[in-house]
């Protein structure tokens, strides 16, 4: 294998539809299919056995599903990034696999090269749900507080200028878009991020999107999204 891959495991309950991600993942050199799994509870034991970068993983399945899955693997620490796997794009389970630790979502005819650039992007520490997607979810299905005065509880252990940037990254911006709207250097921008999402406990950006809502910081249709 070649030390640069990035490795994939596929998880979903129809054998057709991992052959048809494995042909495509195949055809590209540095991605590497290294196991696939028919239920969530077969792939927890594979991402422990093969360690992958990304989980391609289905939201509906038999045995475990893909949201339990991801929860567990999110609490087990584990570095693998997931991307769920959907066929709505208004999938009422999409939010609580968010929630669960999932790095976004795709739908399962998404085209290849949009399949390609989400792996590449998870990997990297990047979400792959478009500003525009991120907030129809959030209207769909959560119930956000009115914003209140002065600065959510759930914000309060960071600073102001990460709050700067928590504001920003809430929006679905990348750390370039950040750097140039704060006029930071990319560098410090990532440093800033990485510090968010110690201090408030979120395994990744989307989550921070969540909880941005979630505790009134952003409303669905604030300006930038």
């Amino acid at each position: 294998m070649n030390p640069s891959s990035i490795t994939v495991l596929l998880c979903d309950d129809q054998e057709l539809v991992r052959e048809g991600f494995k042909l495509i993942l195949d055809l590209e050199d540095e991605l590497q299919v290294v196991a696939e799994a028919s239920n969530g509870r077969e792939c927890l034991q594979l991402v422990h056995e093969h360690h992958p970068d990304v989980v391609l993983m289905d939201v509906r399945m038999p045995v475990m599903d893909g949201i339990e899955a991801a929860r567990r693997l999110a609490a087990s620490g584990s570095s693998s990034r997931v991307l769920m796997l959907t066929t709505f794009d208004l999938d009422e389970l999409v939010y609580a696999a968010l929630v669960a630790g999932a790095s976004g979502f795709l739908l399962k005819d998404s085209p290849r090269d949009q399949l390609i650039q989400a792996i590449r992007a998870v990997v990297r520490g990047e979400t792959v749900l478009a500003p525009a997607l991120t907030r129809r979810l959030i209207e769909r299905y959560v119930a956000s507080p009115a914003p209140g005065h002065g600065t959510p509880q759930a914000l309060a252990a960071l600073s102001e200028r990460e709050l700067d940037v928590f504001s920003h990254l809430a929006r679905g911006q990348s750390n370039s878009e950040i750097a140039a709207a704060l006029f930071l250097s990319e560098a410090t921008v990532k440093s800033h991020v990485a510090r968010i999402l110690s201090k408030l406990a979120l395994h990744d950006r989307v989550q921070a999107v969540v909880l941005a809502y979630e505790c009134g910081f952003l409303r669905p249709g604030a300006a930038g999204l």
